[in-house]
């Protein structure tokens, strides 16, 4: 079984910054795209940032800039700094990976629990 356990939300004045982690555990035999998705209240879940496992980044246009993404293959976890926090940035952050396992031989998407960022204006 896989799991995707996330850390390092809280709570942040307008212009600080926060780094948010993610680990994924289990029967892994690799992990493919690793991303940041976020979902503030009354909103839709939205892409904050991708990594592919060779490094390649995408970056929502909100977040550009000012957020880095990054992975450690190796230790299968996932990281994302935060800097210049805004208020609009408040929301649930989720991690989100595709991950092949011994018994799903395909990848397959798995989502953490979240945490919470909040920007104090």
């Amino acid at each position: 079984q896989v799991q995707l356990v996330e850390s390092g939300g809280g709570l942040v004045q307008a212009g600080g910054s926060l780094r948010l982690s993610c680990t994924a555990s289990g029967s892994i035999l690799s992990i493919n795209v690793m991303g940041w998705y976020r979902q503030a209240p009354g909103n839709q879940r939205e892409l904050v940032a991708l990594i592919t496992q060779a490094g390649t980044t995408t970056y929502a246009d909100s977040v550009q800039g000012r957020f880095t993404i990054s992975r450690d293959n190796a230790k299968n976890t996932m990281n994302l700094q935060m800097s210049n926090l805004k208020p609009e940035d408040t929301a649930v952050y989720n991690c989100y990976a595709q991950i092949k396992t011994q018994t799903r031989m395909t990848y397959f998407a798995y989502w953490g629990q979240g945490t919470q960022v909040t920007v104090s204006s």
